[in-house]
């Protein structure tokens, strides 16, 4: 994650990429037809190895009927969950264009960050969607507030397909034969509860686990290509979650 070198502090851009990266929900806002009154609920979320974000729809529901008559909408992703003052948290509101998409490694992605939506994806009125990304705009505690623009946000896939091809053999290898470095993920470098923990997602930038209805973000120190540099990064994991304190 690129820092900013006077605050050693990530810059708005990374901070709004971990963070959809990070959560599975977030709050989805549509216009209401005929009344262009904003409507928003709750949905469940993954995203490309970019950040664009993917969605699971029922045709069924209001956002279905908004966004074939208006696609732009917002997604608002929360990272302010457990904190005794949520206002000194970071929150990001993305904002872009939904469409419907076929493509099958959207979908596997989604299915695997959402084990439960296996069930719903192959009802023949429920689709996949991703928002194109226009901007977002975050708010982290009292000293962030800014725009970020695309460009920022959305990290450049050009030069890592080859890691996109392999994800699911290294997310199906490490939950087979390497369950216990998974769990040392989250509990010694996320400081969660021990359990079943499995690996739902590698992108470039880091890899994604989940126990149940808990979901966690482990980071890479750089970005990884192909299945031998995340191999790389994963065990430098391990010998980072074993040392006292993570030092």
């Amino acid at each position: 994650m690129k820092n900013d070198t006077k605050t050693n502090e990530p810059a708005p851009g990374a901070l709004s990429r971990r963070l959809v990266r990070a959560c599975d929900r977030a709050v989805l806002s549509t216009s209401l037809v005929n009344t262009e009154w904003p409507y928003g609920s709750l949905v469940m979320t993954a995203c490309d190895h970019g950040a664009k974000p993917i969605l699971l729809i029922s045709d069924l529901a209001e956002h279905t009927t908004n966004l074939a008559t208006n696609n732009r909408a917002s997604l608002l992703f929360d990272g302010t969950v457990g904190l005794d003052n949520p206002l000194t948290g970071a929150r990001v509101s993305v904002l872009g264009t939904i469409a419907r998409t076929e493509d099958p490694f959207l979908k596997a992605r989604y299915m695997s960050r959402h084990p439960e939506s296996e069930v719903f994806a192959n009802f023949g009125d429920f689709n996949f969607y991703e928002m194109a990304v226009e901007r977002a705009h975050i708010v982290a505690g009292f000293g962030l507030i800014n725009w970020v623009e695309k460009a920022e946000l959305i990290f450049d896939t050009s030069g890592f397909e080859t890691l996109a091809e392999a994800e699911n053999d290294i997310v199906s290898h490490m939950n087979e034969d390497h369950s216990d470095a998974i769990t040392l993920y989250a509990t010694s470098l996320c400081n969660l509860p021990d359990g079943d923990w499995k690996m739902t997602g590698v992108d470039p930038e880091g890899c994604d686990l989940r126990l149940g209805g808990e979901v966690a973000r482990v980071d890479f120190n750089r970005p990884v290509t192909d299945a031998e540099t995340a191999r790389s990064e994963l065990v430098k994991l391990v010998k980072a979650a074993r040392k006292p304190n993570n030092e």
